[in-house]
């Protein structure tokens, strides 16, 4: 219980388990429209935001917000407009970003390699008190949103043109969740770092998805493994003295490795359920046949059989024709139930 005791620690800790809610919230999103890397795009660029941050002598983590969100717009109005250019135009902001960033640090009296080297690869056991106010402030925008507007987004990133028939805003949807997604990387720069901090987006997730079935489940787990690996990640950084962004991601990394074994087990129990119930069965009668049209001794308005007795014994020939299966999608369900 001594880990608990210092002042830095319990930052650590708290900072910690707003990053895991923060980043799985987000990721599930980007998970859903296969914008998987999109959280590390944008950490390259938040390296600049970080070198202008020391240049001018600012809060680092401000600056981040700044440019990161100017760089998640920019990419969502590349992304939309789904030229033959656009992966050229994001590959050269992402390159700039951490570029400019580099150069930027280096033309910074303040900041050396050290402090560089904390934004990159994640060093929360120097949260300090500031860092802590801005990180649980933006956690607090980020969840709000992403819980607020669930269902909204959950349409968007299923198929846009659906949402957009419903009348849903998809441009401004789509632009809010980009920015949300800058300001979780800012907010887990400072505990997994920017070139880690699209694992602990993504991995909880695909984590997640292997034992659930529904979207509300999905991203319950996924915070839920997020917090989790998270408070673990820093407890075993102290303990083992390990760099704590790399022990974090490392953990979740293991967690989707064991959810990944207890699905397969478990998928073919369910499979094994479903089996045991058998297919659903269609007791809609077919034209032609109904109680007594069948058999040598049918008896009926519609009897079939070689001593059939009634208006239609004709036998084979009275049989009613079915519509010929198309193949071209239509199916039974479709059009002979409807008739």
């Amino acid at each position: 219980m001594e880990m608990f005791q210092p002042d830095f620690m319990q930052r650590a800790f708290l900072a910690a388990v707003l990053v895991g809610i923060t980043a799985p919230s987000v990721g599930i999103y980007l998970v859903q429209r296969r914008q998987a890397l999109m959280g590390d795009g944008i950490g390259h660029v938040a390296l600049t935001g970080v070198g202008l941050g020391f240049l001018f002598q600012a809060n680092p983590m401000w600056m981040a917000v700044l440019v990161c969100v100017l760089g998640a717009i920019v990419m969502e109005l590349v992304r939309a407009r789904g030229n033959q250019r656009g992966d050229i135009a994001l590959a050269m902001l992402f390159y700039g970003g951490m570029a400019g960033g580099k150069l930027l640090v280096s033309m910074s009296s303040q900041a050396g390699s050290g402090s560089l080297e904390s934004y990159l690869w994640g060093s929360i056991l120097t949260v300090s008190p500031g860092d802590l106010a801005v990180i649980g402030g933006l956690a607090a925008v980020v969840v709000a949103v992403t819980a607020g507007l669930r269902r909204q987004l959950f349409a968007v990133c299923q198929d846009e043109e659906f949402a957009r028939v419903t009348g849903l805003p998809v441009r401004v949807l789509n632009l809010l969740l980009a920015v949300m997604a800058a300001v979780t990387v800012t907010v887990a720069m400072r505990v997994v770092g920017l070139l880690l901090v699209s694992a602990l987006m993504v991995v909880p997730v695909a984590a997640a998805q292997q034992l659930t079935r529904s979207f509300a489940a999905t991203q319950a787990a996924a915070v839920s493994v997020g917090v989790v690996t998270a408070l673990l990640g820093v407890g075993t950084s102290y303990q083992a003295d390990l760099p704590s962004g790399p022990t974090i991601v490392i953990l979740a990394i293991l967690a989707f490795a064991l959810f990944s074994a207890i699905a397969a087990p478990l998928a073919r129990r369910r499979h094994r359920a479903a089996t045991e119930h058998g297919p659903a069965v269609c007791d809609v009668a077919l034209p032609g046949q109904g109680p007594n049209t069948q058999g040598p001794n049918a008896q009926g308005p519609n009897a079939q059989g070689p001593n059939a007795q009634g208006p239609n014994t004709a036998g084979a020939a009275a049989e009613t024709p079915l519509p010929k299966a198309s193949l071209s999608g239509e199916t039974l369900s479709s059009r002979g139930l409807a008739q």
